[in-house]
Parts: structure tokens; sequence; C-alpha cells
């Protein structure tokens, strides 16, 4: 029975895919099945063939449009009997216009152009690759605008953004209702001002032109300091704009001479790179003058890898939210586009790199305890403890506190039970199973304060005692955890925005000196970024080095 059901279905669908078939009986319908309806049924059969080795991404697309075209009361989205659908015109000028966004045009496998002759000798198959290839081609481009060209993880572990990527079954629904398709697609990709001012940027680099960044570089030198002399100081004045004073139409002094007027110059410059403000021009300092570490050598490639981390941001970020940019040593709290404050940071080392990731800040905790993570316990602390006398190991008096406990005040409990650190063979113990903590106080490393986004990075915001790290150019001190300079400013404008605190408040529990939670009724969106590029209001691009090397390992991926 089955057998004789394909050899009639064949036979129907080969009449279709050649001309009318003759009527069964005088009433019957000139065709059994439309050509319109043939075209989707090989679009069946072509996503009924085995997978290619897809990524995940890939397959969630082609079980969408598996779905898609499964349903019979739905019209095929680009083509009809008599050839393409305007819309499908549209979509394919719109997807070879890819690379403008920062995309590659190559990636998409677009169909050759279909257009029916009057007599309907198109054969039906080819019409059925165009849909299918067409579909694909428009469900990969949306994922790639909203950031799924890459999965960031397979890159490093440290780069663990949420992607929000489209439901492509919802996409094809929602092209099918649409006449003209382009924007909404186009629409995919990230709203910030940032992505597009550097879209705009790239644009004019491939141009020919030159992104807005003056090229005036200060080379290698002596630390320029205010009151001497120096060739080195006119080129200052020209990267910063400072002309030497006038008076009766001649210069007061020669172009060398750093005056007051530089020195105030360079102050600003220094406050607005979240530096030291000294009026000093070192070796930092000339860095940041020359495009944050020194301006990229393929800057299209930076350019290109920042615009593809802006997708990973989530375009609806709550109104009040706080950024982190890992590479510039900083972080801002904004209040829509409005940044309201921002301030100096310092992040993990290289070996103890910050994660890239977004969450939710939850809560404040006054005067924390420090509880030591298992990575610094079993590579730092324990090499002390079974070193025996110089510093741990075991102990056989009453209560021996290993030095390396007491130098950094650190106590130890076991299934929550205070212990005696000295009386514990180190060597024959896993130290995972003990709990080392810092009270609060004075010598805590966390200081008076830590803002929390519970995550399994273990990563937080916090108050530290070691404050001159905030005036070294490169901060990449901490075990991943962010140091924020100014905690207290931080905490006035959380706590007044969620619970109505005071500032008086705020000193209040700082000056209590226990610990205390505070819970924050509307969590605020925290987002530890990392941006090499950023597009100043002026127009010129400020680069910031590549730290990590995040840049490099995305532009490989990519091919950039």
């Amino acid at each position: 029975m089955r057998l004789r059901f394909c050899i009639a279905y064949g036979l129907i669908l080969g009449s279709v895919l050649t001309g009318p078939a003759a009527a069964v009986e005088p009433d019957a319908p000139e065709r059994l099945i439309t050509r319109a309806d043939a075209v989707r049924i090989l679009v069946q059969n072509r996503l009924g063939q085995p997978f290619r080795n897809e990524t995940e991404y890939e397959k969630a697309e082609h079980g969408a449009l598996v779905e898609y075209y499964a349903d019979s009361e739905r019209e095929t989205v680009w083509v009809d009997e008599n050839g393409l659908r305007p819309r499908a015109q549209l979509v394919i000028r719109e997807l070879r216009r890819a690379r403008n966004y920062g995309l590659n045009t190559d990636d998409y496998d677009l169909p050759e152009e279909v257009i029916l002759a009057a007599n309907d000798k198109t054969p039906a198959g080819r019409l059925a690759e165009f849909e299918h290839k067409l579909s694909h081609a428009v469900l990969s481009y949306v994922r790639h605008a909203r950031g799924g060209r890459i999965a960031p993880g397979s890159l490093s572990r440290n780069l663990d953004p949420t992607l929000e990527l489209p439901d492509p079954l919802e996409v094809m629904e929602k092209i099918e209702t649409l006449d003209d398709p382009a924007p909404y697609i186009r629409s995919f990709h990230p709203k910030h001002p940032q992505f597009e001012a550097l879209r705009q940027a790239l644009l004019k680099i491939r141009g020919g032109g030159d992104d807005g960044e003056e090229r005036i570089a200060l080379p290698k030198g002596p630390t320029l300091k205010p009151g001497m002399s120096h060739e080195h100081v006119a080129v200052l004045r020209k990267r910063l704009k400072v002309p030497v004073a006038e008076e009766d139409g001649a210069p007061v002094h020669p172009a060398e001479l750093y005056d007051s007027n530089l020195e105030i110059a360079v102050k600003k410059f220094q406050k607005s790179r979240g530096m030291l403000v000294d009026g000093i021009v070192g070796p930092g300092t000339r860095r940041a003058l020359n495009g944050g570490t020194a301006v990229p050598k393929n800057r299209e490639r930076t350019i290109l890898a920042n615009m593809e981390r802006w997708r990973w941001i989530p375009d609806n970020i709550d109104k009040l939210n706080i950024r982190v940019n890992v590479p510039e040593y900083r972080f801002r709290v904004f209040d829509g586009d409005k940044v309201i404050h921002a301030e100096r940071v310092v992040v993990g080392k290289l070996k103890n790199q910050t994660p890239i990731f977004s969450d939710k800040m939850e809560y404040l905790v006054f005067h924390p305890y420090w509880n030591v993570p298992n990575s610094i316990k079993v590579k730092e602390i324990l090499p002390y403890l079974r070193r025996g006398g110089g510093g741990g190991g075991w102990f056989s008096s009453s209560y021996s506190r290993p030095r390396i406990l007491q130098a950094h005040n650190l106590y130890v409990k076991y299934r929550g039970r205070e212990i005696d650190a000295g009386s514990v063979n180190w060597n024959r113990v896993n130290i995972t199973n003990y709990h080392f903590y810092q009270p609060p106080g004075g010598r805590n490393v966390l200081g008076f304060v830590k803002f929390m986004f519970p995550n399994k990075h273990s990563v937080y915001m916090h108050d530290t005692p070691t404050k001159n790290l905030f005036n070294q150019t490169r901060r990449t001190y901490s075990h991943g955890c962010v140091r924020v300079r100014n905690p207290r400013k931080l905490a006035e404008i959380i706590l007044a925005r969620d619970r109505g605190w005071s500032s008086g408040n705020v000193g209040a529990a700082i000056q209590r000196g226990k610990n205390q939670h505070v819970n924050l009724k509307n969590p605020i969106p925290v987002h530890i970024t990392y941006f090499t590029a950023k597009v100043e209001k002026n127009g010129k691009i400020t680069y910031f080095g590549d730290i990590y090397g995040h840049d490099s390992r995305m532009a490989r991926a990519l091919k950039l």
C-alpha cells in the first residue's frame, strides 16, 4: 500500500514540474497540487537531507526552517509561481551590503536571481533551491548581526557574554508579513551610539579617508615637566592644540618651553583618561597621547573586533546601569545615555583575567569578610603552609598560627568550626575542604564595601586598601575582581537611587564598622566589557591596549 502511494505521489509531483496534469475525472481540478506547493515540497526535501557539520546555531536555524516549511498553510517566502517575490530582491540587495556593517558578505551563500519567462518554463527545483538558500542566508545574517558569528567561549573561557540571539522561527514568521524585510533584518544590528560611530569610522577608513584621529605622535624621550625646555614640548603643543601665548603679535617664549597653559591641558587630558593628574608627561602619558598605548597597525581589524563585541551588549539596557571597560581601566555609571559617574579601576592580572560578561548587582556588603577562593588557597597559600618552619606546615603547639596567615590576618574553619591552622598537616589534606577567611577591618583586602552581582566567575567590584595602584597607568593587579577607586561615591549613587539613602546613611554604615548586607530593591545591570577602541565626541578614536589578547583571538576566528 505504501509503495503504491509513493509511486502515485511521485507521478503527481513529476507532472507538476513538467506541465499541467490531465484531469483524472471530468470535474477534477486541472492540477492536484499547485506549482507553489511543489516548490514548498521540494524545499522540504532539501531540508530533509542529512545535516552537514553544522554549529549549534546552524542546527537551530535548520530546525526552524523544517518547522516553517512543514506547515502547508504557509506560502513560500521568496518565490511564487511567477518567479521572485519583490521582497527577495530587496533582501538580497541588503545582504550584499553586509560589509558596511562589519560583516562578511562571503559568509552568505546567496542564490542566483531567478526571473521566469512568460511561458513558465523555469524548473520548480531551481525555485526551491533559491527559496532554501535565501532563507538560510537571511537567518545567518540576522544571527551574525546580533553577535552569533562565533561562540565567544570557544576563544577564551574569560569571554562569557550572554548572547541574545533571535528566534529563527519568529524571524521567518515576521518576514512573511513584510513587503520589504530589509529594514527589519537591518534592525538586528546594535543600536548603541558607539557601534554606529565605529561603523562610520570603518566606512571612512575603507573609503581611503582618515578615521578622524590626528596623527601627531610623541616620540620616545625624557619625562617632560612644567618649566623645562625640550624639542618634544613643541610636539606636545601641536598634539594638544595649545599655542604659545602672544604679546603684541609675537610669542612670549619659545614653543619648546613647558608653560602653565600647557600644564593645564596635560592635566585635563590625564583626568579624561583616568590617569594620575600631575602634569608630568612620562612614558604612560606619552602612550596615552599617542592613542591609548599606540595606534594599532591594523585599525580596520581593531574596529571590526570592537564592533563585534558591541553585538554582545543587549540593546535594551536598563536606564541605570554600570559598565566596566577592562582595557581602559575605568567604569562608568549610566543614567540612560548620560554618564553620571566615572572612575578608575584595577583589573585582573594576565594570569587572573577579569572575565567579560553581564549580570545584575543584587546587594552591597559594608565591612565584608573576604572568603579566600580555592585558586588562591591552592596556588598561593598551600605552598607556604607545606614548607614547615618557613611559614606553615606541621605545628605541634596548642595554637600556633602559621606566619602566612598572621601576615594576611587570615583564619580557618573546617566544617563550620574555627580550627587551629597550625595543628593541621597540610601535606596530607585537601586544602579546598577548609574555609579560609579574612574578617572585616582595615587590613581586609576588600576594604569597607563590596558590590555583589553573583556569577559563576566569583567576580565582583570592591574597595581596596592599596590605593596607590590607581595611580599606575597599567592597572592589572587583581585576581580577577574589579577594584574601585572612590567606592563610597558609587555606594552613594546606587543606594540613593534604590533605597533613598543619603550620603549620611552611607557614612554611618561605614563608620559603624560592622558587617552589613544591603539588598537592592531593583537589581542594577553590570556589564564587564572589553573595548579597545572608543570614538570620542569630536570623532577621533582613542585606542586602548589589547591587554588580554582578545582582539587577536577574535581577528583569527573571524578571519579579519
